[in-house]
């Protein structure tokens, strides 16, 4: 049976026929020891037919519906018009070879061809990508790698531009600088309060919060300088009067010791530092938040954004995240635990990530486990509505945030919840 290859190339397509296999036979490493020899490779396989792309933008189109597995009327044509015919009735005396399965099925189903992609095709088309240029006589040298690169910054490009779910790549990046933020902030805050009480003990007592620590310190500087003078400023700065007054009087009886003007300068300088990276911790939640209801509204509804964004992060993407069962998003994040238990065979995590969320915290200890369950089971469908769905909007994730409300009054008080079914119904309504 003859072998004929489809080959796509940068610059168009392109049909060979592998005749004399007999020579290198049908063994796979037969054929990736010939490839490199072009004088021996060029005498099993020989070009039938090449046709060129119109254009940039036509080569981008056929590439794209290639590589979603799709023939276009223009592939099919150029193989209809190259490929021996086939009689009615009759089974082909040839097949066709194709690097991608994909469009090897869609190619049989149209035109009936039958097609192969096995490890033998592929090395054949390996050869065929490794001395393509020495096949087509009319192109110049370099327009073949013009051509590659030029698609392939394209493809790149429009890969980019129409996914519909890349902005979902703001969100994983936003929440673990959230996560490093929140760190470097207690941890820097905690340098600041210990490297400022060799000055004003007493000031952590009174002042519990770091960042507004940071700020008092800020406009105390030395506390023998504090006075009764200052207390209105103090009081705007702490926004308690009665704060104020302690900080004052505490100052004068204060323990600490007086420190040098370059120390001073030093420490108001972390203190500019770290009220200047709550501020920007402040105004990177605010940013989640907002992409989160952009991206996710039904999740970001339902369970929260921190919490959402932490899933679709943990998943890789919103559509990894939508493609999981609700058992899979349950235990997101206690991977360890879950292997752990399998090997120990020991009882198995209940819940990962979605166990910061509140419902969670307000179930009992009975019903946590059943809670953890019904919650994941809403969050699959919260995130399948904003994966897919045309239009953006929370109100499928209110409709079910208010059933994992009813499901908790059902477990704490016997309250018969409404069916899901009524539920979506009336999600629907309000939607449309």
């Amino acid at each position: 049976m003859a072998l004929y290859m489809l080959y796509e190339a940068a610059s168009g397509y392109s049909l060979f026929l592998a005749h004399g296999l007999d020579e290198i036979g049908q063994n796979t490493e037969a054929v990736r020891g010939s490839v490199s020899d072009m004088n021996r490779f060029g005498k099993v396989v020989q070009l039938v037919a090449f046709h060129p792309f119109e254009s940039a933008l036509d080569a981008l189109n056929q590439c794209n519906s290639v590589s979603e597995g799709v023939m276009t009327d223009e592939l099919r044509n150029f193989l209809e018009l190259n490929l021996p015919k086939v009689k009615e009735g009759k089974k082909p005396k040839f097949s066709l070879g194709v690097s991608d399965h994909k469009i090897g099925s869609h190619i049989s189903e149209v035109t009936k061809i039958p097609c192969q992609s096995n490890e033998f095709v592929l090395e054949l088309l390996r050869g065929v990508r490794l001395h393509f240029d020495r096949f087509i006589k009319d192109l110049k040298p370099g327009d073949l790698e013009k051509a590659q690169l030029g698609l392939g910054h394209s493809y790149s490009r429009a890969k980019v531009k129409f996914n519909v779910n890349r902005v979902d790549n703001m969100v994983i990046q936003a929440i673990s600088l959230l996560d490093t933020l929140d760190k470097d902030v207690n941890s820097f805050s905690m340098r600041f309060r210990e490297w400022y009480s060799w000055h004003f003990p007493e000031l952590v007592k009174i002042v519990n919060d770091n960042y507004l620590f940071a700020k008092v310190a800020k406009f105390i500087e030395d506390k023998s300088k504090l006075s009764e003078d200052k207390l209105p400023e103090l009081t705007e700065v702490l926004g308690d009067e009665d704060k104020a007054k302690e900080v004052i009087e505490a100052a004068k009886a204060s323990m600490g010791q007086d420190l040098n003007p370059v120390d001073m300068i030093n420490i108001q300088m972390f203190a500019q530092r770290v009220m200047e990276l709550a501020e920007y911790r402040k105004n990177i939640h605010e940013y989640l938040i907002e992409k989160m209801n952009g991206i996710a509204p039904n999740l970001a509804a339902l369970i929260g954004e921190i919490v959402g964004a932490r899933l679709i992060s943990h998943a890789g993407s919103l559509t990894n995240l939508a493609k999981c069962p609700s058992s899979t998003l349950q235990i997101l994040g206690a991977e360890k635990a879950l292997f752990r238990a399998l090997k120990t065979r020991g009882n198995t995590p209940k819940y990962g990530l979605i166990f910061h969320s509140s419902f969670i915290g307000r179930a009992s200890a009975r019903n946590k486990g059943r809670m953890a369950r019904y919650l994941a089971n809403k969050c699959s469908i919260a995130t399948r509505i904003d994966c897919f769905a045309e239009n953006g909007t929370n109100v499928f994730g209110e409709k079910l945030r208010e059933q994992v409300e009813e499901r908790l009054d059902f477990y704490d008080k016997g309250v018969a919840p409404r069916k899901n079914i009524d539920v979506m119904k009336s999600a629907m309504e309000t939607a449309i």
